[in-house]
């Protein structure tokens, strides 16, 4: 599942991000926020070829536990999981090379 260009309707729990199998991408940002607009190709171009990553797109904001639960401050924050655990992390990426980085990381 490459790219997702839409947050989700719901957020997951994070009991069931814990047992997601495989590499997973958690970007944490809101529809308005100029950062997040702005990582949008870059967060594209880098998934582009990586089916081998799930990437879920997570609204944050003021009550929304999974954003508490993994201590997200600022917008866009990009987790790569492997298997449920965080293996890196990129906050306001600005290059295609930031995400790449983590990715090869995760």
């Amino acid at each position: 599942m490459p790219y997702s260009s839409h947050y989700l309707d719901r957020e997951p729990e994070r009991s069931d991000v814990d047992v997601l199998a495989g590499a997973t991408v958690l970007e944490f940002g809101a529809p308005w926020c100029p950062h997040c607009m702005a990582a949008q190709p870059l967060l594209e171009a880098a998934l582009a070829a990586r089916d081998d990553v799930r990437h879920l797109k997570i609204e944050d904001g003021p009550g929304r536990l999974l954003g508490r639960s993994y201590r997200i401050k600022l917008w866009p924050s990009v987790l790569v999981l492997r298997d449920g655990e965080e293996r890196a992390r990129v906050v306001r990426p600005t290059t295609r090379e930031e995400i790449e980085r983590v990715l090869a990381e995760g």
